[in-house]
């Protein structure tokens, strides 16, 4: 699972040796054993292995080299997984695109690093092939890139879709042009400027919080259903609705504190019928 590249990386970003790294790791994973791959132990250590990993994968989505990975590795197996020259580029140049791709695939990577690295004990610390051992974090990554090709299929075919990245699904009300959240407002005519500031400030306030309740709001934002979102993060339905309750209370507590303008339309029921009203008016 070991490649130069991602070992170089990985290098790149942590301290400590190789072989302190895999040794470490052993440890860990013989602790991780005792608690059956879950509870509060793992979660801690899934959340380090995704929070160290992101920059790395964010890196290799930028110059393209996962992509180029993914597609090596594909052919190897023979499967055949076709980037074109559009979509490369659009990867490239779109933080969004790139952020989204990345989501799902560490979602998908650590269902499946769990069952097979952990679990069915794939990862292996005395590996003796040609390029040796892997410590857990480069181990990780190669399941990233593996993933990566179903996630960029998906997002391939829907690229469409990625319109409603905006739409800001707490917000249950409509707006007056009948879409829901963000999204209906960056498409009305009266407020680019007021939506523009709002969608900025609240990406970086989404960014200061959990790593699970990023994926929650992200994830709901590109549409996905309360079922699916706790589906795909493992968790309750009932965790999926409390994130984004506190996730919502965040952004009015912003809003006191004037860090944020809220657009009165994404406010209550009460202010959108007030601007039906003003609409009628006019």
């Amino acid at each position: 699972m070991r490649t130069d590249e991602i070992a170089e990386a990985v290098d790149a970003c942590l301290s400590t040796s190789l072989a302190d790294r895999i040794q470490q790791g052993a440890a860990l994973v013989e602790e991780l054993a005792h608690y059956g791959f879950e509870g509060p132990e793992y979660m801690k250590f899934r959340n380090e292995l995704w929070a160290q990993s992101e920059p790395i994968l964010k890196g290799m989505l930028r110059s393209g080299s996962l992509g180029r990975s993914a597609v090596k590795r594909h052919l190897e197996r023979g499967i055949t997984l076709w980037i074109s020259p559009e979509d490369a580029t659009t990867l490239k140049a779109d933080a969004a695109a790139r952020d989204h791709i990345l989501l799902e695939m560490q979602i998908k990577a650590l269902k499946t690093f769990r069952r097979k690295a952990l679990i069915q004990r794939e990862w292996n610390p005395d590996y003796k092939g040609p390029r040796g051992a892997s410590c857990l974090l480069t181990y990780f990554i190669g399941t990233c890139i593996w993933e990566f090709g179903k996630v960029f299929k998906t997002w391939a075919q829907n690229r469409v879709r990625w319109h409603e990245l905006h739409v800001l699904s707490d917000f249950e009300e409509e707006t007056p042009g009948g879409r829901r959240g963000l999204a209906g407002l960056l498409q009305s005519s009266g407020y680019p400027a007021e939506t523009e500031d709002f969608v900025t400030v609240f990406e970086e306030i989404l960014k200061e919080q959990k790593l699970e309740t990023q994926a929650v709001i992200q994830l709901t934002i590109a549409g996905y259903s309360t079922t699916e979102v706790a589906d795909m993060l493992e968790i309750t339905k009932g965790a999926v609705r409390m994130r984004r309750h506190r996730f919502r209370d965040v952004i009015y507590q912003a809003a006191r504190k004037r860090r944020i303008r809220i657009p009165e339309q994404l406010h209550t029921k009460a202010g959108i019928s007030r601007a039906k009203q003003r609409a009628g008016a006019a």
